[in-house]
């Protein structure tokens, strides 16, 4: 075998070279022939993995967090071509909805090593304009994208404390958003929502922000999306609704609204969307469910 394996100098957490090293020398250990690929930037990364894919790679590795696997799955979904995931970076959320976030390097690149797969879901986001993205662990707008954009804009703390942060500071000027939410259910069915909201989430997987689980029950191998409404309330009441977001209980609370979907469309003025931790795009956006796009290394069962 192989293998492709990226590491991105250039990412915000750092892919953590001393893994990348780590791990390359333990796949060689294991007879699995691995480059090491790494570029100054996302574009220049971008472009070094599809010429080791045109090259022959059978499969792609990454070191690192969400945001340069996410550079990954647009290169590799739909092919065929397997990815395995090192957990190095910020919040590993996509990691953690594969089971492999607790995984160390020596554990991450056996289970590449040892050759076993899995086909997973991923979301594919359609702009205005017709391009298209995939993102594998959750589609954030709204208050949680206004945190996205000032976590990212933080330089302390490093990890998943400084999402915390974020959002308490985003608290102090919480406000409705007026949405149109339109939603194709699994019976084909469409509903149609509109009005203020304090956020729309949309999960392939269950967590962001380095384990916040927003989407508690979403199955990247279900075949559908979890999209998550949230309605304005008192900052107070809203405040007091974090605890249960971070125990993924929150579900049940009377502002939030959950619906399992085929696909959904998000329409907000002056919103911009991320996904896997990085903006995706303006609303409006189409978010449907790419299955079984993507082909992952997975350890074997315990």
């Amino acid at each position: 075998m192989n293998v492709a394996l990226l590491v991105n100098p250039a990412a915000r957490a750092g892919a953590d070279t001393g893994a990348a090293t780590h791990a390359a020398e333990r796949l060689r250990a294991h007879g699995v022939k691995t480059a090491v690929i790494s570029g100054g930037s996302a574009a220049e990364s971008t472009e070094l993995l599809r010429a080791a894919i045109a090259l022959g790679s059978d499969a792609v590795a990454v070191v690192g967090g969400d945001g340069t696997v996410n550079l990954a799955i647009q290169e590799v979904a739909g092919t065929g071509i397997p990815l395995g995931i090192i957990p190095a970076g910020t919040g590993n959320d996509f990691a953690a909805t594969l089971g492999l976030r607790e995984l160390d390097v020596t554990a991450a690149a056996d289970a590449i090593a040892g050759g076993r797969t899995r086909a997973v879901d991923l979301a594919r986001v359609t702009r205005t304009d017709g391009s298209h993205s995939y993102f594998g662990s959750v589609l954030a707008s709204g208050f949680d994208s206004k945190v996205n954009d000032r976590a990212n804009a933080m330089r302390w703390p490093r990890g998943g404390s400084r999402y915390n942060i974020a959002i308490l500071v985003e608290f102090l000027t919480l406000a409705g958003i007026p949405y149109a939410v339109e939603l194709e259910l699994p019976d084909g069915a469409t509903e149609r929502i509109t009005g203020d909201l304090v956020m729309a989430t949309v999960g392939n997987g269950r967590t962001y922000g380095g384990g916040i689980p927003i989407c508690p029950d979403a199955d990247p191998a279900d075949g559908l999306l979890d999209v998550v409404l949230v309605r304005p309330a008192g900052r107070l009441r809203l405040l007091r609704l974090l605890p249960r977001v971070y125990a993924g209980t929150h579900t049940s609370v009377s502002e939030v609204s959950v619906r399992r979907v085929r696909s959904v469309r998000l329409n907000a003025p002056g919103v911009t969307a991320y996904a896997d931790g990085d903006p995706i795009g303006v609303l409006p956006i189409t978010v449907d469910v790419a299955r079984e796009a993507l082909t992952v290394f997975t350890p074997p069962p315990r």
